[in-house]
This record gives C-alpha cells, sequence and structure tokens, in this order.
C-alpha cells in the first residue's frame, strides 16, 4: 500500500523578518512580498522574490515608499500595482506605483483619490483594478466606505460610487459574472456581517 504524506515543509528564508506584508504570484511562477514590518516595528520598503524552482530568496527593487496594510494586485501585463498603505501610526498614503517584474524597477502609479490603509483591492475582468474601503485614522474611527477605479492603460484613478457601509479590512473576491462581491469588515460600531455588491 502507497502512503502519500502531505503536510509542510521548510524552505529557504527570506532577506528579510516581516509581518503585514504581501504576497503576489508573478506571471512566471515567483512570487513578489512587498513591505510590512519587522519585529523593531519598522515599516519597510524593501522586496524580495521567491523562486519555487529553487526554493530561495532573492532581493529585488526596492519600493519608493515604505507601506504596511497595503495592497498588491497582479495586473493583466504582468506588473504588480501597490496601494495606499500606511508609513507611521499616524499618516496614511494615496500614492501606489508599479513593479515590472522585467526590470524589477518600481515607477509611480500616480495618486488614490483617498489616503487610506486596510482596504481591499480587486482586479476586474476589464483589466482595471478596484480599491475599496479601508481606513485613514485608527484612533479616531474614521473608516471609509469610498472606492475608486485605477485603469492601468492611462494610469488614472478614478472615483466611483461609494460603498454602503464603512469598511476596515474587508474582504473582496471577483465573482464569476464579473461583479465584486465586498463583506465583512470593521465599521465604527464594532465588527460587520454585511455584504455588497459592485457592478463594473
Amino acid at each position: 500500500m502507497l502512503f502519500v504524506y502531505l503536510g509542510w515543509s521548510i524552505t529557504g528564508s527570506m532577506q528579510y523578518d516581516r509581518e503585514l506584508h504581501t504576497a503576489t504570484r508573478l506571471a512566471n511562477g515567483q512570487v513578489l512580498v512587498t513591505g510590512g514590518k519587522n519585529t523593531l516595528g519598522e515599516i519597510l520598503n524593501t522586496t524580495e522574490l521567491y523562486d519555487p524552482t529553487t526554493e530561495t530568496w532573492t532581493s529585488t527593487g526596492n519600493m519608493n515608499s515604505i507601506r504596511v496594510y497595503h495592497t498588491a494586485t497582479l495586473l493583466s501585463s504582468g506588473k504588480v500595482l501597490v496601494t495606499g498603505g500606511q508609513i507611521n501610526s499616524s499618516a496614511y498614503l494615496n500614492t501606489a506605483e508599479l513593479y515590472d517584474p522585467s526590470t524589477g524597477i518600481w515607477s509611480s502609479a500616480g495618486t488614490m483619490n483617498s489616503s487610506r490603509a486596510g482596504h481591499a483591492a480587486s482586479l476586474l475582468t476589464n483589466g482595471k483594478v478596484l480599491i475599496t474601503g479601508g481606513y485613514t485614522a485608527t484612533t479616531m474611527n474614521i473608516y471609509l466606505n469610498t472606492a475608486e477605479l485605477y485603469d492601468p492603460s492611462v494610469g488614472i484613478w478614478t472615483v466611483v460610487q461609494s460603498m454602503n457601509y464603512t469598511r476596515r479590512s474587508p474582504a473582496a473576491a471577483l465573482l464569476i459574472n464579473g461583479k465584486v462581491l465586498v463583506s465583512g469588515g470593521r465599521r465604527s460600531s464594532g465588527g460587520s456581517s454585511s455584504s455588497e455588491l459592485y457592478q463594473p
């Protein structure tokens, strides 16, 4: 009788210790890790690549800004869009940047209409990226219901209709019909079980 063990195995260590970072699988199969913060609480702009064929990590170009509580989205072009985040406990970003895997270089992707962290990002079927919710202050409970679209073909951000509820750290999923389901998240009054749909 043949037994197959399914479980975990140790692989290569990252170049930096980090938490609250992002991990994005690239078109070539490698994984791009961006930002986060280390055990000293320092917010990072470093990025690195994991190669599953060699199980090793290598450093790649640094982001233009340190970021934590940001998002990273693989675009149809193969580039990675990173949006928003925090640079300290009270400063929030409206900037975005693009990573080009062919060069390892980051470039500006313009500025969002709202500074935000703890938001959600969804790649739509038309290649645009929908950004939803998040927060702009933690101590004052300034949570967002705003949403906006990034069009990579022209590099422009556009405000779209706001959600019905404010949502910090919501979950978002692209449905097979092209709509986006946004669910849960924290509101000023506490957690939420509500969900809503965005029609592109």
